[in-house]
């Protein structure tokens, strides 16, 4: 067991995951991708969490800047938020959180899929970020 593990944003992370739960067992596991973020953005705003929903994250290169990419929530200016409403998660669905992550330079994601049995939210690090916690 690894000792002096430090966890990012850990409060916030504790009360998103809590929403997400509460989401998962009022709505279910059959609802559309868009139904858990409707729901979801009533339920930050009910606790007061800063958040943009579809914000857009640029991808900046020395002479370029290529937009596209787009995040389900952005919360409180430090955690990337992606929602799925699918069978299985895939490799491509972390790559893309991943993505996202290195476009921001923030340093904490997190991956949940809504379809599941059990609702098991991936956090996603960035090593690469820049940003101080």
């Amino acid at each position: 067991m690894r000792k002096n593990v430090k966890i990012i944003y850990p409060e916030l992370s504790y009360k998103l995951n809590g929403l997400l739960f509460k989401i998962h067992n009022e709505l279910g596991r059959f609802c559309l991708e868009k139904q858990y973020g409707d729901l979801l953005e009533i339920k930050l705003k009910e606790v007061q969490i800063k958040y943009e929903r579809e914000k857009e994250i640029p991808f900046q290169g020395k002479d370029y800047t290529i937009k596209g990419n787009k995040v389900d929530f952005y919360i409180d200016n430090k955690i990337l938020l992606d929602l799925k409403a699918k069978k299985f998660l895939q490799k491509d669905d972390f790559y893309q959180m991943r993505r996202y992550l290195k476009a921001s330079d923030l340093k904490l994601g997190i991956l949940v899929n809504f379809r599941d049995t059990y609702l098991k939210p991936h956090r996603i690090l960035n090593s690469e970020s820049s940003v101080n916690s």
